[in-house]
């Protein structure tokens, strides 16, 4: 079984403002080989969108 790299967890949820910034955060991880989990979870604070997304390491 393969590990995630630099000491990362297995499991992690990314969240933030439903921005470039959160999809580049989400991107860079599905690169190093985390998987979405489901869909992401979205929710609006008053002011913008707030998004959740699970990832996890393949468990091979």
């Amino acid at each position: 079984m393969s590990t995630p790299p630099d000491g990362l967890p297995v499991y992690r949820v990314l969240t933030g403002p439903d921005d470039a910034s959160f999809c580049h955060r989400v991107s860079e991880a599905i690169a190093l080989g985390y998987e979405p989990h489901q869909g992401p979870a979205v929710t609006f604070d008053g002011e913008r969108v707030i998004v959740a997304q699970a990832l996890l390491w393949p468990q091979a």
